[in-house]
């Protein structure tokens, strides 16, 4: 790789960014240029790029970037049909048959471009190198029982908005769990990956009860019942063809104490959905989906909660992934060569 060129998000309430000035500087030491394009909404100021000797460029200047240069980003590119001619390191959400994946797939077929997925980025036991899991869980949690606690309090959960470390966000929650005079129970199921950690290390700050499920509970490929005797229920398993149904659509009219899913995976318009009762993610301004009122159900599926802490999650996951940046071309470039195949492998289906 001889130039990175780190693009400005366009998604409302993003803030987090893949790689550090620090790291940046580190790149430009090692001969790759680098080019950040400004941004007021960027966790890390415009100016600290500038400083560590980075190219500033225009915002969603990207489309006109040289040949060689590529493209790193994290979430979704504009809903538009144009061709993509560059290779993108980025979230591409377009292998599990999800309909915006298909549309995106087209693009860079057409435009002759290639799709680093972050997803992908795997080491040679395929886990991946790089990802903001922990977060994910840990800023999920902290949703998933606000929610819990408005349907006690018999309040709306109020909008949500970003906070400037995790101090803040546990305090935040601090008084209104106080609010209710128990604690709920909860089941997690992936408790042993990143984001079933963020989850589990949430709510042992405030005491909650955690059993704890990954692969060994689930290899029966269930239904599984023991869900709706637990008062929240968090989905932390990133789903594929192998990925049992844990919360099955007739559950919602059977007897439960279940009356909140934190679907942190979130992965609704996925053909492996493993929580299939609804089909959009939910929102920072409403972020729970009612799905029953008597007994109460609501869902919470968030696509970028480690938004909710964007210094923290973004700073942890530049230095994952930074080795794999530096070395593009060089001992680490099987991991590259790795999200490659898959990409090609699901270009060709489009």
């Amino acid at each position: 790789m001889k130039h990175l060129w780190l693009r400005a998000e366009n998604r409302e309430n993003e803030k987090r960014v893949g790689l550090t000035p620090v790291g940046a500087a580190q790149l430009i030491q090692n001969g790759i240029k680098v080019s950040v394009e400004s941004s007021d909404t960027r966790i890390i100021p415009t100016k600290d790029y500038k400083d560590a000797g980075c190219k500033i460029v225009n915002e969603g200047s990207w489309e006109s970037a040289p040949e060689d240069a590529i493209i790193f980003g994290l979430k979704e590119l504009p809903n538009d049909d144009k061709p993509l001619r560059h290779s993108h390191i980025m979230f591409g959400h377009a292998f599990k048959g999800q309909v915006s994946g298909k549309k995106l797939l087209t693009k860079f077929k057409n435009g002759g471009g290639t799709l680093y997925d972050i997803e992908y980025l795997t080491n040679e036991k395929g886990k991946r190198v790089a990802a903001f899991g922990y977060w994910a869980g840990f800023a999920g949690a902290f949703v998933t029982l606000k929610i819990w606690i408005s349907q006690w309090t018999k309040k709306e959960c109020p909008p949500l908005s970003a906070f400037q470390n995790k101090r803040e966000l546990l305090g935040n929650l601090s008084n209104e769990i106080n609010l209710v005079k128990s604690r709920p129970s909860t089941i997690v199921i992936g408790a042993q990956g990143r984001v079933g950690s963020g989850v589990c290390d949430f709510c042992e700050e405030f005491s909650l009860d955690i059993n704890k499920w990954d692969l060994a509970e689930t290899s029966s490929g269930g239904p599984f019942k023991e869900v709706l005797d637990h008062e929240i229920l968090f989905n932390c398993v990133v789903s594929t063809p192998n990925t049992p149904v844990f919360f099955q659509p007739y559950f919602v009219e059977t007897q439960r104490k279940l009356s909140v899913i934190g679907d942190i995976a979130c992965d609704p318009d996925s053909d492996y959905n493993p929580i299939p009762i609804y089909s959009a993610p939910t929102t920072w301004s409403k972020p729970g989906l009612n799905i029953a009122s008597h007994p109460p159900l609501d869902v919470m599926a968030i696509d970028n909660l480690p938004s909710l802490l964007p210094k923290e999650s973004s700073i942890d996951f530049a230095e994952q992934i930074f080795p794999y940046l530096i070395d593009f071309d060089r001992k680490n470039n099987a991991v590259w060569q790795r999200a490659k195949k898959v990409f090609k492998s699901n270009v060709l289906e489009v």
